[in-house]
């Protein structure tokens, strides 16, 4: 059974990132845990097309401060994942669409670094707050596309050579 395309959870969760992350559960991405099933907390919708969901994406906070005439600003860029708003339904799940949803995070992982690069590598001017909520968006829309397309070429992990291939690419982009 397919996962649910969870563009919709991911976008709202992208979007609404920093507020959410202040009121909510959410696990930071590492390299060192993976997701369990325990984690998914959410109810699921009653549903016969879906088998799980991962709300994840990006979230950003920063300061800035002005120093002869230079702004500065320092960033804190994170992965996270929001165990409320993800769910599974048990009678139905394996550990091959687990990976699927793992690699859902680890996707958003890598536009994190995306973001930090582009932050990094951006001038910004006394409207840095308005430059950054530009960074943020063109990074979310990315990462939304991204995921539509690791969901279709993946068949929501029942084209399991597909899967592997994906599998592949993303821990390699994550090295």
């Amino acid at each position: 059974m397919g996962t649910l395309k969870h563009g919709l959870f991911l976008l709202c969760f992208c979007m609404f990132g920093t507020v959410s992350s202040q009121e909510e559960e959410t696990i930071t991405w590492s390299a060192d845990r993976k997701l369990q099933w325990s984690d998914f907390k959410g109810t699921y919708f009653k549903t016969h097309w879906a088998a799980a969901t991962t709300a994840s994406g990006v979230s950003y906070s920063f300061s800035s401060f002005k120093k002869d005439g230079q702004i500065y600003l320092d960033f804190v860029v994170k992965s996270e994942f929001i165990p409320g708003k993800s769910w599974y339904r048990p009678e139905v799940c394996d550990s091959v669409i687990l990976s699927h949803e793992q690699l859902h995070f680890d996707i958003s992982e890598l536009y994190a670094r995306k973001m930090r690069e582009r932050l990094s590598e951006a001038q910004f001017t006394m409207n840095a707050k308005k430059e950054v909520k530009v960074i943020y968006k063109t990074i979310l829309k990315e990462l939304n596309d991204f995921q539509n397309k690791y969901d279709r070429e993946t068949n929501f992990s029942q084209d399991l050579e597909k899967q592997i291939l994906w599998n592949q690419q993303i821990k390699t982009a994550l090295k």
